[in-house]
């Protein structure tokens, strides 16, 4: 009997579903270094060692993450990188990507999404605003005015009325 109220527990926890887009648990892709490191890298630039060029891209490229849980790639990005052009791929049929824009202080948000093929179905199709609020569908085009500041998220997949391949290249052009 002390056995089962044991294992009751742990059984009812390791049952439990989990969030679908979860704010920081995922496979990450890419490297993550401390600020030392880069600023090492700056002080060697005198010896010739790192361009200023290289080492400013490269502070940049870790103000972003990219992650994939399941059919999701979830990007995030700080708003002060805006404007910028993303590129990506989805490569299933029913992928999704939720574009996390952190600390956005802007009062709008304008987005253009192009795609390789002219022809892939692929649309914004929600925008997660920071108290929580969603709003969609949208087209290829997003002109959004913000009123709260905060982190928000711009959903993109495929649109359920529109017929098209959903695999392909596309770039997703912020202002």
């Amino acid at each position: 009997m002390k056995k089962l109220l044991v294992i009751l527990p742990l059984l009812l926890m390791s049952c439990t579903k989990k969030e679908a887009v979860s704010e920081n648990t995922a496979k990450h892709d890419s490297v993550i270094l401390s600020d030392d490191n880069i600023d090492n890298k700056m002080d060697s630039a005198a010896n010739g060692n790192v361009s200023i060029d290289e080492n400013n891209a490269l502070k940049e490229s870790f103000k972003t993450s990219r992650i994939i849980e399941g059919n999701k790639i979830i990007k995030t990005i700080q708003a002060d990188m805006i404007p910028l052009t993303i590129a990506d791929e989805f490569t299933k049929p029913d992928q999704q990507m939720v574009l996390k824009i952190e600390n956005f202080t802007g009062k709008k948000i304008d987005g253009k999404i192009t795609p390789e093929n002219p022809q892939m179905n692929i649309r914004f199709n929600q925008i997660k605003l920071a108290k929580g609020d969603y709003d969609g569908p949208f087209g290829r085009d997003i002109n959004y005015d913000i009123k709260e500041n905060g982190e928000i998220w711009l959903l993109i997949g495929k649109s359920n009325m529109a017929s098209g391949d959903t695999k392909g290249k596309f770039t997703i052009n912020l202002k």
